[in-house]
């Protein structure tokens, strides 16, 4: 899903995945961060009684959790890095990208939390609102288009139960098109130096 599959071109991207399958009744839709967590969805959604739509890259990606220890569950997030400046909600390869970007915000004195979504629908409202309520800033990063993506779910999540700041890092409502996944990156703004921008402008309007 998303621009990861780049040299195949746009007739192979899809960058709204994540809204088509969110508006069917009942459907759980996830999107892991590395290969353990791809190995627990794929468990855990054969285990589970109901339709269930996951969505995987092609390229590799770092590994941001140990197999031994790791528990995955349908429906929860989970911070990966804590802070109290804001909260970077991430899923797929973006997340790895959050965690960079915390660590070059560290550097100029910026507590990002780091959260990791697999799961968009059931989203983890919980601990969502939680961090809103903790950080009073929210920036979303996903592979996928700001529309109707992990943005809206959380951005949907916040208008409920915590009107918060919020900025979106994303495909801004672009076809994909023919590239390495690297240049892609670049091009639709998906790296962690986009999150960087987007947690300062998201910190400035709190």
């Amino acid at each position: 899903g998303g621009i990861s599959v780049g040299e195949d071109g746009a007739s192979h991207q899809c960058c709204e995945d994540f809204a088509l399958m969110r508006s069917i009744p009942g459907m759980v839709v996830m999107s892991p961060a590395d290969d353990v967590e791809a190995k627990a969805a794929v468990k855990a959604a054969y285990a589970h009684q109901g339709p269930v739509y996951l969505r995987f890259g092609r390229l590799a990606v770092p590994v941001l959790h140990e197999e031994e220890s790791f528990r995955f569950e349908i429906g929860k997030g989970e911070v990966l890095r804590d802070g109290s400046d804001v909260a970077i909600i991430a899923t797929g390869l973006m997340v790895a990208e959050a965690v960079e970007a915390a660590k070059t915000l560290a550097e100029a004195g910026i507590s990002a939390r780091v959260i990791n979504i697999c799961t968009i629908k059931p989203l983890d409202e919980e601990l969502v609102v939680k961090a809103a309520k903790e950080t009073g800033a929210i920036v979303t990063a996903e592979n996928h288009n700001v529309t109707c993506g992990l943005g809206s779910v959380v951005s949907n999540c916040l208008a409920k139960n915590c009107p918060t700041v919020q900025e979106f890092v994303g495909v801004q409502d672009l076809f994909g098109q023919v590239g390495p996944q690297d240049f892609l990156m670049d091009e639709y703004g998906l790296r962690a130096a986009n999150i960087v921008a987007a947690v300062k402008k998201a910190i400035s309007r709190k």
